[in-house]
């Protein structure tokens, strides 16, 4: 089916009609003839290129209780994604050929968005005997991003091991950057919150430790390495310092790094217990700074799903994580774009070429222009929209952002020119 996107602002301010055919944006441009296309008037609206999420929990296999590939892919549809990264934290662990590739098979039957797979770095996520890593990039999967997300490969010798052996299908390791010596039993962030608090703080030089040693790694084996959910400005100056001497290191923030603050924690409210744990203001401000100057290369959901009773209990027994898919692109609008700090442009770069990019992800991240893939997502920056967990498409409710009132309606989302997202609803059954 054919589309013809009408009167929308290209990420350059231009306004533009954006014609799409076969999956491909074959005009770009005023004056289109196509009188067969199926109108869609975006006045007033921003189009982007199809957002790429890298860093993703979809929980299938093993824990559908909370999240599936499908309910995933809706989230991401709502939310303006074309491309996730499922992280390897299922059950069991995407750490062999044949999980990545049911993982990878799920997405492609819900057809909704991209679903790429990434690997575990270690067996079982233990951190000691490197996964089937081989094997799972020369799956039907091609997965290129490995990662123990949720735990740390802590073992420097591991760490060294697996950077050598991606490097002959130029992969890349994502790294959790935390000691787990330094945070055993923290709760939130380290300092006077948590004192007064009395739950166990998380100190910074957990995260900038790790960090450290493992650029220092990736410059000694010439290899590629991704930091995770950064969130210390210790580790932004780390990175600089190592980008600054052509070490090929990328690193992502998350939304939720870039608006919420570790008082949150003084309500007792589990939904605001994350790994890693929110920060002061002044973090907050110092992210969004180095977001905008590129110190910090993409945004990264970290959308972690997790059930009613793991949530829903004392902070000290809940689970780490909250939802991010639905709410990224409006997070960003709010502190980056809305603040001056950022251009739609810059969102494009940080939330589609630079994921892509670092993912490898070919037909993912491509300018609106002639010839590209037809991964489209238009939103209305003027609109506003209340968020409601009893609304979310995910399976799970666990959002920080209840009840708030953020802009940036999602108007609609094309992937591989299909319209998957229309005026706000999620088609059914894959996409028209």
């Amino acid at each position: 089916m054919d589309f013809l996107i009408k009167n929308v602002s290209l990420p350059d301010g231009k306004i533009s009609d954006i014609g799409i055919t076969d999956g491909v944006i074959t005009s770009v441009g005023k004056g289109s003839k196509d009188q067969s296309a199926n109108i869609v008037d975006a006045s007033g609206c921003v189009a982007l290129p199809g957002l790429v999420d890298l860093h993703t929990h979809l929980r299938e296999p093993g824990r559908e209780d909370a999240e599936t590939v499908l309910s995933g892919s809706s989230a991401g549809v709502k939310g303006g994604f074309t491309a996730v990264s499922a992280m390897a934290n299922t059950s069991p662990v995407a750490d062999t050929a044949g999980v990545v590739e049911q993982v990878y098979r799920l997405g492609q039957e819900a057809g909704l968005l991209d679903v790429f797979p990434i690997g575990a770095v270690t067996q079982g996520l233990k951190g000691e005997a490197l996964s089937e890593i081989g094997a799972m990039a020369d799956s039907v999967a091609r997965v290129r991003v490995f990662s123990d997300d949720g735990n740390c490969v802590s073992d420097p010798l591991v760490m060294r091991r697996a950077l050598e052996y991606i490097k002959k299908f130029d992969g890349v390791i994502a790294q959790h950057a935390q000691d787990p010596r330094m945070t055993v039993g923290s709760q939130m962030n380290e300092g006077e919150i948590s004192a007064r608090l009395g739950l166990k703080g998380w100190p910074a030089v957990a995260e900038e430790a790790i960090i450290a040693r493992d650029v220092l790694l990736a410059d000694h084996v010439k290899s590629r390495l991704h930091i995770c959910h950064l969130t210390t400005a210790g580790g932004v100056e780390i990175i600089r310092w190592a980008k600054a001497r052509g070490i090929n290191v990328t690193a992502e923030v998350t939304p939720h790094h870039l608006l919420l603050t570790d008082d949150l924690a003084s309500s007792y409210d589990p939904v605001y217990k994350v790994n890693p744990p929110l920060l002061t203001e002044s973090d907050v401000m110092a992210l969004r700074e180095e977001l905008a100057d590129g110190t910090i290369d993409i945004v990264a959901t970290d959308h972690a799903p997790h059930p009613t009773e793991a949530k829903e209990c004392e902070w000290q027994e809940a689970a780490f994580g909250m939802l991010g898919l639905e709410t990224a692109l409006s997070i960003v609008q709010k502190t980056m774009v809305d603040t001056g700090l950022m251009s739609w442009l810059q969102v494009a770069e940080r939330m589609s070429y630079a994921p892509a990019r670092i993912g490898r992800y070919e037909q993912q991240g491509q300018p609106l222009v002639e010839g590209s893939a037809a991964n489209i997502v238009v939103i209305n920056p003027t609109q506003m929209w209340t968020v409601d967990r009893d609304l979310v498409l995910s399976k799970s409710s666990n959002t920080p952002y209840h009840g708030q009132q953020l802009p940036g309606v999602i108007m609609h989302t094309f992937f591989k020119g299909k319209h998957v997202l229309n005026n706000g609803v999620v088609a059914q059954n894959g996409a028209k």
